[in-house]
């Protein structure tokens, strides 16, 4: 039988190949915290990206995952438990299942003949065969290929279209002339490696158009090894309200949203667009990306004053996230009614807890008022307060990272009274 961590690492496998991400020796933290995203989503399940990374010995863990741990990966790739899995892949037996000798029949016993499996479960097992052969040949060139991949005989760099707001398209010029394969060749536009796009190693120049304000790591692979980054910054010219919408989400001006010294989107300024409320979540974002100058999220004081309006349908939780956007990473303080804290989670760069398997209560507020949130990020620790009270205290995994915006993201829509953010080299106060 297999032991527990050859089964692990089996799954490991079935969910790189999956994901079609490539091996995880290039996964970057992001990586994790989008593997989190899908699994959470297709299986309810929530298990954090700190606890992906120990799964996949990035982080130093000793001890073997919980069962409901391993339950939830491999219902993500299709069993119904970790048992199920064991009992399908632990086996390593022969497939003839010897029969032991009958009862002596007329003083003479009688050694019943092995039980042979059937041709169609023999052609089967030769068909898996063949295509776990085709599996480990790929992976063998793929990972020949990694191992001549120098990094130095490729070049990567951008040119943005307009110098400030969305949407943006950016110039991407590149040489990848020394690539063993022409088809090895991808352009990843940021962080999310499900926006990959093959591109050929004998052109120069690749486009990309950016819908949303925000710090992106834009990526250059060759056989699945990141050989050259580039970082894009994409500002929003100031304080930009939009609607989530796909492909292109629906932008309104800053003065659709100047309403009494606040900064509130109203439903009927949304339908005025012909924007339908129907069953998908209606998703409104306040968002101020730029250089905000040297503030860092070890070292910072965020506060705000926000309400939810809208509570209508599928947005009946008025879950609420408040996002300090950073280089490669983000900060997001959740909010929303009471009954709903299950349905949370908690980001701060490095840090990631979920309302699934810890109590977020204190983030569960009354939106009928305006709400205060008041982060203070001191020596590598930070305290998060609700209307004054503590709410959560971070005391490890704060990543430092230069602060590059703000998102509001309001599941129906909301207002924002002031936002205020300083830093010992920095302050901005935004009273709107």
């Amino acid at each position: 039988m297999q032991s527990n961590e050859a089964l692990i690492g089996e799954v490991r496998k079935i969910i790189e190949a999956k994901t079609g991400w490539g091996v995880s020796d290039d996964w970057t933290n992001q990586d994790f915290v989008a593997l989190s995203e899908k699994i959470q989503e297709q299986t309810g399940v929530a298990i954090s990206h700190v606890t992906l990374k120990r799964i996949w010995g990035k982080v130093k863990y000793d001890s073997l995952p919980n069962t409901h741990t391993l339950n939830t990966l491999v219902q993500f790739v299709g069993y119904k438990s970790w048992r199920d899995f064991k009992l399908q892949h632990g086996s390593t037996e022969t497939h003839e299942e010897i029969i032991p000798a009958e009862k002596p029949l007329n003083g003479h016993a009688v050694q019943a003949s092995p039980r042979k499996i059937s041709p169609f479960v023999v052609k089967a097992l030769t068909i898996a065969a063949s295509i776990i052969a085709v599996i480990v040949i790929i992976q063998f060139i793929f990972a020949r290929q990694r191992e001549n991949v120098n990094p130095s005989d490729y070049a990567f760099s951008s040119k943005k279209v307009v110098t400030e707001g969305v949407p943006n398209s950016v110039v991407f010029d590149y040489d990848a002339t020394k690539a063993p394969l022409d088809s090895s060749i991808i352009f990843q536009q940021s962080w999310d490696t499900t926006y990959r796009t093959k591109v050929s190693k004998n052109q120069h120049q690749h486009t990309n158009i950016y819908y949303y304000p925000d710090y992106y790591e834009a990526k250059l692979l060759v056989g699945h090894k990141i050989v050259k980054e580039h970082n894009v910054l994409i500002t929003s010219g100031g304080w930009l309200p939009l609607v989530v919408q796909k492909p292109v989400p629906a932008y309104f001006k800053k003065e659709d949203a100047m309403v009494d010294g606040k900064f509130s989107l109203s439903i009927d300024k949304i339908k005025s667009r012909n924007i339908h409320l129907g069953n998908d979540p209606l998703i409104t974002v306040y968002s101020h990306v730029r250089d905000f100058g040297e503030i860092y999220s070890d070292d910072f004081v965020f506060e705000t004053y926000l309400k939810n309006d809208f509570s209508e349908g599928t947005a009946i939780c008025q879950k609420t996230i408040v996002y300090l956007l950073c280089e490669g990473t983000a900060i997001g303080i959740p909010l929303c009614i009471k009954g709903c804290v299950s349905d949370i989670d908690l980001l701060f760069t490095d840090f990631f807890i979920s309302g699934k398997q810890k109590n977020l209560s204190a983030f569960g507020v009354d939106f009928s008022k305006y709400v205060k949130i008041r982060i203070e990020s001191k020596n590598g620790k930070a305290k998060i307060f609700v209307d004054d009270a503590l709410a959560y205290e971070v005391t490890d995994h704060i990543k430092k990272a230069k602060i590059i915006g703000f998102d509001y993201v309001f599941y129906g829509t909301g207002s924002v009274d002031y936002v205020k953010m300083s830093s010992p080299k920095m302050n901005y106060d935004e009273e709107f």
